[in-house]
């Protein structure tokens, strides 16, 4: 029996304690756009990450570009040990090897010879990170290879570093280490077609005035094997004193001749004696200067055929000198113009894998859902109390 006015209450409006289970499950519903927008793919990206995604390990290598005659200015590191100081003034050249090292060139060289497809295709990789296709389409399969393959440039050193990230130590390392060749084997055929364009002109002047040289040496052989005289010059000038002499003999014989026809007969043997001496003189001055000046085939005319060859021939010395300078000159300056790639670092066989970077993904794509979620947030609060 109760006390008047104290009645005991029924089990039904007893207070029951909420279970466990059912705190949690308000609490999800509480928080569950929270939970859907930031936990769960933060968890997601975790288990991908960690128990999911493949190992990837990254080889690197380091080179100098340079051109022979480029201004150098004082830099620290190993490009000024090795005497590659970074160029005084913007250059184009390490950009040459870096712009072909990302080409479909290259991409097509290392499908071509070395298996890329199936170094990014291996059983091993996991679905997202593997390469797609067995044979992808060049732009697809030159995608994925920058994705993988990096060129840095350090302009204040000079030097360049090749980045190649694989899924395997051996795969990064020979990528790498193909990459450099690749960039030699480039550096050599630009320098060959350089050298090739500025030489094929002055080469080709060169043999030209060879040939004429060449030519006009062949047309005096001839000539001397013709008139059978190695020097017409000097046979030339041999016959001209000749003349000159059998010229001074007849005038000197004519003078005595003239002196004897006032003092002895006409008939006497010595009068008749200087007399034939005239006449033997004249005649060899005639014929000397038939010789040396007459109509056809004489002296005058052969030496002056053998003179113009002479000069021609001199001429065409010149010419051939000339040109000889000028390749010089054309190989010394393609010297100076050509460019080279020099290893300061080779590849490394990476030990360790650097990515992906587990840590670092998780926790930004954990923080970037988080301030996304808080901005829409208040935005909806604030939303919210616009309408109140």
């Amino acid at each position: 029996m109760f006390m008047s006015g104290i009645m005991k209450p029924s089990g039904r409006d007893e207070i029951e304690k909420p279970s466990l289970r059912s705190i949690i499950i308000r609490g999800i519903k509480r928080k569950r756009y929270f939970i859907g927008l930031v936990v769960l793919p933060s968890l997601l990206t975790a288990t991908y990450y960690y128990f999911v995604a493949s190992d990837q390990y990254e080889s690197t290598a380091d080179y100098v570009v340079r051109r022979a005659d480029a201004p150098q200015k004082s830099s620290g590191g190993a490009a000024a040990l090795l005497g590659f100081g970074a160029p005084t003034g913007a250059s184009a050249d390490p950009y040459i090897v870096s712009d072909y090292l990302l080409s479909h060139d290259a991409v097509k060289s290392l499908r071509r010879d070395d298996n890329l497809v199936g170094r990014f295709r291996r059983t091993s990789i996991d679905f997202i990170s593997a390469l797609k296709s067995d044979d992808p389409s060049p732009e697809k399969l030159l995608k994925y290879y920058r994705d993988q393959v990096g060129v840095e440039q350090n302009l204040e050193s000079g030097i360049s570093q090749i980045k190649v990230r694989a899924f395997t130590p051996q795969d990064s390392y020979h990528i790498a280490d193909k990459l450099l060749k690749m960039g030699e084997e480039r550096v050599n055929q630009i320098n060959e077609r350089t050298t090739r364009g500025q030489l094929s002109s002055a080469q080709h002047n060169l043999a030209n005035a060879e040939a004429e040289l060449a030519n006009i040496q062949r047309k005096i052989t001839l000539f001397r094997q013709k008139g059978g005289d190695i020097n017409p010059t000097g046979s030339g000038k041999a016959q001209i004193e000749l003349v000159s002499q059998l010229t001074a003999s007849l005038a000197s014989a004519r003078a005595r001749l003239n002196s004897l026809q006032g003092f002895i007969s006409p008939s006497s043997p010595q009068y008749r004696a200087v007399a034939a001496q005239v006449s033997a003189l004249q005649r060899q001055v005639d014929l000397q200067n038939a010789r040396l000046a007459g109509a056809g085939n004489n002296i005058a005319v052969g030496l002056g055929t053998y003179e113009d060859l002479i000069v021609r021939q001199d001429f065409a010395a010149k010419r051939y000198a000339a040109a000889a300078a000028v390749l010089d000159e054309a190989k010394a300056q393609a010297l100076r113009q050509q460019i080279y790639l020099v290893r300061v670092v080779d590849p490394n066989m990476p030990v360790k894998s650097l990515y992906p970077e587990r840590g670092r993904i998780v926790i930004t794509v954990f923080f970037s859902l988080l301030i996304a979620y808080a901005v829409g947030w208040l935005m909806l609060a604030g939303v919210r109390e616009h309408k109140m």
